[in-house]
């Protein structure tokens, strides 16, 4: 789960990790109040949506008068606004960050990732602040500094002195780094994060470090340990699929392709994607029902699916192991029968209860295309694709 950036500052400033004073604002009314509040003579306007790249986009501005407040805020408010990692469709500003100005003497780049690999906690860090990391990775990966953290012993002095020696900060400043990361850690191994950024890291003319932005990413198993990050969830800046998905247990993703995916297993889902790419088509989503879904929930699934205008066709692979192949038939038929299903449908079963699950879809009096194995089932909704566009 993503948070907005003046919700990421609350939980930083909540682990003493410093940020610039500031608050988020629905209206210009309330964005110039919040300025007047925070004093002068410089202030900050920014874009909350879900995604980074805001300042090129035209989404962060530096104002210096309450009545600028006011004006660009009216400007963001409403605006589409379209980043690197919005796509070409953008996300709609709903809310602005006003936060007070910052003299800035240098940026740097910080960040804490979970290393899946080693089950340690990597920090990343750079002189190179400010800048997309991505590029600074390909074009001088010199720049660019990991130290890895053991969550058993947890983050110590010496971690924090690499980390200092790499960004450049000595004496004072050292210290003042060390005390920041270690709130930082803090900050997410408390919250179960999975991701904090803060780029850029900004050293002020008066000698202190601030989080002058910050991205965090949660594990979103972890969630119901963390009621109060939870409330901070914004569906609106969601795939609204992917929320209604959310809601009856299903892992899905939408994708740019044209066949519906319907499987039980990351694992074979990914499998099942790379398939269909494999005989010349592409996936419309990932779509994982889990090992142990009902009727009612596969129906939702398959609902879920034909959602997407852009899905042509579907292919439906399950190995039965917990999941019952009678069941996610039963669930099949009931969903296609109730969305008067237009588009192909290719099944494959296997596992428990296959020859049930099939014999039910014999019977069904549906057009179901019925497969022999992955391979076949890639073919077969290909071929059903083609043949409908023909």
């Amino acid at each position: 789960m993503n948070i907005h950036e003046y919700q990421a500052k609350i939980l930083l400033r909540k682990y003493k990790v410093p940020v610039p004073d500031g608050g988020v604002a629905f209206d210009p009314t309330e964005a110039e109040r919040v300025a007047q509040s925070l004093g002068g003579p410089v202030w900050v306007v920014k874009a909350q949506i879900h995604a980074g790249g805001r300042g090129k986009a035209g989404g962060v501005k530096v104002v210096k008068s309450l009545s600028d407040v006011k004006e660009k805020t009216r400007e963001l408010l409403g605006k589409i606004l379209v980043t690197h990692q919005t796509g070409p469709e953008g996300k709609l500003v709903k809310r602005v960050y006003i936060e007070a100005g910052s003299e800035i003497a240098k940026e740097y780049y910080l960040s804490m990732v979970v290393d899946r690999a080693t089950s340690r906690i990597n920090f990343v860090a750079s002189k190179e602040g400010g800048m997309e990391i991505e590029e600074v990775a390909h074009k001088s990966p010199e720049k660019i500094v990991s130290v890895s953290v053991d969550p058993v012993a947890g983050f110590q002095p010496f971690h924090a002195r690499k980390l200092a020696k790499a960004l450049g900060f000595e004496g004072e400043l050292a210290k003042k780094f060390g005390k920041f990361a270690a709130a930082l850690y803090d900050c997410f191994i408390q919250t179960d994060a999975s991701q904090i950024e803060i780029n850029p890291l900004a050293e002020t003319k008066q000698g202190d470090l601030i989080a002058l932005d910050a991205k965090i990413n949660f594990d979103d198993n972890a969630l119901y340990r963390h009621p109060e990050i939870m409330e901070m969830r914004d569906e609106d800046e969601e795939d609204p699929l992917e929320v209604r998905a959310s809601r009856f247990g299903l892992s899905y993703v939408k994708m740019d392709g044209q066949i519906g995916c319907m499987v039980n297993g990351a694992g074979l889902a990914m499998a099942t994607m790379d398939i269909i790419k494999l005989y010349g088509s592409e996936p419309a989503n990932f779509l994982d029902v889990g090992g142990g879904a009902k009727k009612e929930k596969v129906a939702e699934a398959f609902k879920i699916i034909l959602s997407d205008p852009n899905v042509k066709a579907i292919l439906v692979n399950i190995f039965g192991g917990i999941m019952r192949c009678d069941i996610i038939a039963e669930g099949v038929i009931a969903a296609a029968k109730e969305v008067h299903l237009a588009v192909p449908l290719v099944v494959r079963l296997e596992g428990t209860n296959v020859k049930e699950g099939k014999e039910i879809l014999k019977n069904s009096g549906l057009p179901i295309l019925s497969a022999d194995n992955l391979a076949d089932a890639a073919e077969k909704v290909t071929q059903a694709i083609k043949r409908k566009v023909a």
